[in-house]
């Protein structure tokens, strides 16, 4: 008598050609249209499965996992996992993998493209003529800040931090950035010959900064009023990495009184809902967290995580080697 096949929840609709994988191995409870789940519903889905394809709209806790006796792993398709409480997932023994490197680039490019809109005024230009205000042409109107020769600030040096140091090499900028800690000298010279300075330093310096940091306690409004008092009050800031790290009542007030010129933002704090202070502001350019967002990218990410759970559940070429494990000490017991 042959054994029953696992079984794992797929949480959203996600290319189904490239989620139909999942079929030849495991019995896959599909869900069919996207929603936000409240806990007592992910608790449900996760009752009697032994592994879930997720994406960052799954909060998943020790609340969400407390009678899901059978779950071994978790397939995160975003390369952050600040909706997994790693901790409680690995004192349970559950598994849990993110989709790195296949989005750097794509994620770069929109960084890139959101400085420039940030900088040089865009969305609120074309709002501005769209509503009709112009009229004729004005010398000095919807003046914006230069890239080129400017300084361009990363805090959080990582894949796409580093992409991002690439890019700014065609503008000519200088690339000043604070990590956890130095790079080797050889990455920082690939990365427009980047300088690590300290944390205030960047600030004070940068005439744009680029936040790409991963989602910590530790990094929790780390931009807030007192760093947000460092910088130039010409200076612009672009937020890709999660909307926790700004503290946005404390942005937005910098932004409505002139301390701080601009800012581009595809994250926010209670996404999807965006701060009333910061949608009534011009000087904000604000995406809907789509930095990964071609369909290339997102194919590949949905198909890294079909290959992790895959293997993180025992099946497949891989079995027991998933790519891109995060408690990767599970791996070891």
């Amino acid at each position: 008598m042959a054994e029953p096949r696992l079984r794992v929840w797929l949480a959203r609709p996600l290319f189904e050609d490239v989620t139909a994988r999942l079929d030849a191995h495991f019995d896959v409870m599909r869900t069919s249209v996207e929603d936000r789940y409240p806990p007592a519903a992910v608790a449900e889905h996760l009752r009697e499965v032994d592994g879930a394809l997720v994406t960052l709209s799954e909060q998943i806790g020790a609340e969400e996992i407390a009678a899901a006796a059978r779950l071994r792993a978790i397939a995160n398709v975003a390369v952050g996992y600040d909706n997994l409480d790693l901790p409680a997932l690995t004192a349970a023994g559950v598994l849990v993998t993110n989709t790195p490197d296949v989005l750097t680039e794509t994620t770069a490019d929109f960084g890139f493209a959101l400085l420039m809109a940030t900088a040089r005024r865009i969305t609120e230009a074309e709002r501005w003529l769209r509503e009709g205000h112009w009229d004729r042409w004005s010398f000095d109107r919807m003046l914006g800040a230069d890239l080129h020769g400017s300084t361009l600030g990363i805090l959080g040096m990582g894949r796409i931090g580093q992409g991002i140091a690439r890019r700014a090499a065609g503008f000519g900028m200088r690339v000043l950035y604070h990590n956890r800690k130095r790079l080797p000298v050889e990455t920082e010279n690939d990365c427009s010959r980047a300088r690590y300075v300290g944390f205030n330093e960047l600030l004070s310096q940068v005439d744009h900064l680029m936040l790409v940091l991963p989602y910590t306690a530790q990094t929790h409004h780390v931009i807030d009023a007192a760093a947000l008092a460092k910088m130039k009050p010409t200076a612009t800031l672009v937020n890709l990495a999660r909307g926790g790290i700004v503290d946005e009542p404390a942005l937005a007030d910098a932004l409505a009184h002139g301390r701080l010129a601009a800012a581009g933002l595809d994250v926010y704090e209670g996404e999807p809902a965006v701060r009333p202070e910061l949608l009534a502001l011009r000087n904000v350019v604000l995406t809907p967290h789509i930095a990964s967002a071609s369909p290339a990218t997102r194919r590949a990410m949905v198909a890294l995580a079909v290959d992790n759970l895959i293997a993180a559940l025992g099946c497949g070429p891989d079995a027991g080697r998933p790519s891109a494990p995060v408690n990767a000490e599970l791996l070891k017991r």
